[in-house]
């Protein structure tokens, strides 16, 4: 496979705006055509406008909001770490909790988030929000652990991985029977974590085990991950973004002049990956699209 295979323009990096503090939970908008993302310490969602290529600022006080997913009715499910809860805004702008207690014990502060072929909602909760001030609210864990909870309106909530120290992005294969998940512990120094593992889905969706290391991220940590149509694992980096196959074999690495927090495919065609790093919003165009 060469370079390109993956990517057009050799894999230009073009920088799209900057003006954050760190950049995360990037999503890409279909109905606005516009790629919505929050800068958590400034307490604000952006949205870059692909027609106009130009940034907006789509609401400020969000209580330090962070990943999210477009849901299959095409409202907005994000995760927030002020309000230590998952949460959908409606498209009149008004913000619904989905779930904020399992146990009767508040969650920590929700990470990332995605939708499993069943509909159900997968998402990571580490303690960031509560243990920095500048992405949430100082506080305490309720329960004992940090884990990956599974959500869905039949079934309620229930942890389905709970041997990451600190889970961060998490994202599904093509056929939905992988779940990968990054393991982001380095950073706060709870553990040696720096690398993304990865977990075979079973019970039809309900949980998931035989989890496994999948790569380790070398320079800096593998916050956010994308999986594409092929089943290619594109993840953050300190140094940019790192391309893996189904087997790990790295494929392809595109350096970013900042650390990267997340990634999302998106654009017009589905073909643009767009990248928050730090301070800026960056697009690479490639030859995929997202798994789905």
């Amino acid at each position: 496979m060469t370079r390109a295979d993956l990517v057009q323009d050799d894999g230009r990096v073009d920088r799209l705006w900057t003006g954050a503090t760190w950049s995360e939970g990037p999503l890409w908008i279909p109905t606005t055509r516009r790629l919505r993302w929050s800068d958590i310490p400034g307490d604000r969602i952006l949205e870059w406008d692909s027609a106009s290529e130009t940034t907006i600022v789509h609401r400020e006080g969000v209580e330090f909001t962070n990943g999210r997913v477009l849901d299959a009715d095409g409202t907005v499910v994000q995760c927030s770490h002020g309000r230590r809860r998952l949460e959908r805004e409606n498209p009149d702008g008004s913000l619904e909790e989905i779930v904020a207690q399992w146990e009767g014990k508040r969650l920590n502060s929700p990470n990332d988030v995605a939708i499993a072929p069943d509909g159900s909602y997968w998402f990571s909760d580490p303690d960031y929000g509560i243990r920095q001030a500048d992405e949430g609210h100082l506080g305490e864990r309720e329960y004992v652990g940090r884990y990956v909870f599974r959500w869905s309106a039949a079934d309620g909530i229930r942890p389905v991985i709970t041997d990451i120290v600190q889970p961060n992005g998490l994202a599904f294969s093509p056929d939905g029977s992988t779940v990968y998940v990054t393991d982001t512990a380095i950073g706060l120094d709870d553990g040696p974590g720096h690398w993304i593992r990865a977990y075979e889905v079973v019970d039809a969706g309900a949980g998931a085990e035989n989890g496994r290391h999948f790569a380790t991220i070398d320079d800096g940590m593998p916050d956010g991950i994308a999986v594409d149509e092929r089943g290619r694992v594109w993840s953050s980096a300190g140094d940019g973004v790192h391309v893996f196959d189904p087997d790990a074999a790295e494929l392809l690495f595109l350096p970013v002049p900042e650390p990267v927090a997340n990634l999302c495919f998106g654009g017009d065609d589905g073909t643009d990956l767009f990248i928050t790093a730090t301070t800026s919003l960056y697009r690479v165009r490639t030859t995929t699209r997202a798994a789905f």
